[in-house]
């Protein structure tokens, strides 16, 4: 087959499959499916950074994990006063213990319910134990965390010299940092989506389905992400709209983007969905 025909034929299987994605969302608030899981988020994210940050401690020990965590700060843009609020994760994570790990579990396992109501409507189908279902398959992901947990942060040590204050900063510093950043960033989010598309949500679509709606999915959220790290690092008091209450706003506007990186998820599991469908129909034909 020619090149211009594989081009074609592949214009037209996206094209195709974009048609496919809008008519799973086609009538439904994709905007109060994304509201409905930034709630459920506000609960859940903080517990899963806890288990995160907690899970170091177990190659490191927690004051070895805490000075080594600690270290990471000079990634994290300091000019809305995020590594105040870094430090206290660090802490709190690493002197969680057993106990505080299975008493956040609870909290984390939220996350799963949200994404489970949140996909429910926008593509509705019959439904049993919707959000004990889904709580206790999020937390299958826990197993991944370690291992998830230690690539991330391990990744961030080999990028702190390439910081300003680690004696770097200059434009190819800067570059490599933002470069092997997203990567690290969208192979971890693209572990964690997989078993999302596959078990978490409904509709348990094929593994390579779910294996490449991850990956998709996946370098968009590590996008966005990047983005939110470049909102941190501006000059803004977001307390402006508050009267100056910068507790205020920080909160909204961390929600704000939550909700916005959830539009993107939601869009990126529909596109998912509708790819197994396309698969569904070819097979069938």
């Amino acid at each position: 087959m020619s090149r211009p025909v594989l081009l074609r034929r592949g214009w037209g299987e996206a094209r195709d499959l974009v048609r496919a994605t809008g008519g799973v969302l086609g009538g439904r608030d994709l905007g109060a499916a994304a509201a409905t899981l930034t709630y459920y988020a506000g609960i859940a994210v903080v517990a899963w950074m806890l288990l995160a940050v907690w899970s170091v401690t177990w190659w490191r020990g927690v004051d070895g994990a805490e000075q080594w965590l600690g270290e990471l700060r000079v990634l994290v843009p300091p000019q809305m006063g995020a590594r105040p609020s870094y430090d206290a994760l660090v802490h709190t994570g690493t002197h969680l213990g057993w106990l505080g790990a299975l008493v956040v579990l609870f909290p984390a396992s939220f996350y799963g319910e949200g994404l489970r109501r949140a996909t429910l409507a926008l593509d509705p189908v019959p439904d049993r134990f919707t959000g004990w279902r889904a709580r206790a398959l999020v937390l299958v992901a826990v197993v991944a965390v370690p291992a998830l947990s230690a690539a991330f942060f391990g990744v961030g040590r080999l990028l702190v010299p390439l910081s300003p204050e680690g004696g770097g900063g200059g434009a190819g510093d800067r570059l490599l940092r933002i470069v092997v950043g997203f990567v690290v960033v969208w192979l971890v989010l693209a572990v964690l989506l997989t078993w999302v598309f596959r078990a978490v949500v409904p509709g348990r679509p094929r593994w390579w389905v779910a294996v490449a709606g991850g990956l998709a999915t996946g370098s968009f959220l590590a996008g966005f992400l990047h983005g939110f790290q470049l909102f941190l690092s501006l000059p803004v008091d977001v307390g402006i709209p508050y009267g100056g209450l910068g507790v205020v706003g920080g909160v909204v506007a961390a929600g704000l983007w939550l909700f916005v990186l959830h539009l993107f998820l939601l869009v990126g599991w529909a596109a998912t969905r509708a790819l197994d469908r396309r698969c569904d129909l070819g097979r069938t034909a």
